[in-house]
């Protein structure tokens, strides 16, 4: 399956059109189940723990995830497309502003 497409390129538009928390808070409501957002929420907890060093036990316990998904995590993180690190790394930017 190809992920790459108009559709997928028409959703990714909307995101970075979104201006507020708020904005994304109600884009996301309405697009995804509670679950789904909850389960993006924790894996992106999880991968910024990872990035800071943090070990499997910790992030399973403070996130509340099984280890299995921290390892798939910490895959995507050590060896994917950089998304994770890209928004880590952009998220701490905007913290030390």
């Amino acid at each position: 399956m190809n992920l790459r497409n108009e559709s997928t390129n028409r959703l990714f538009e909307a995101v970075l059109g979104l201006e507020t928390v708020e904005d994304c808070y109600a884009f996301f409501e309405d697009l995804c189940t509670i679950k789904e957002i909850k389960d993006m929420s924790q894996r992106l907890e999880a991968a910024c723990m990872l990035y800071e060093g943090e070990n499997y036990l910790n992030i399973a316990s403070s996130v509340g995830i099984s280890t299995a998904t921290i390892s798939r995590v910490s895959k995507c993180v050590n060896y994917g497309t950089g998304g994770y690190r890209a928004a880590i790394e952009r998220l701490k930017e905007n913290e030390n502003k």
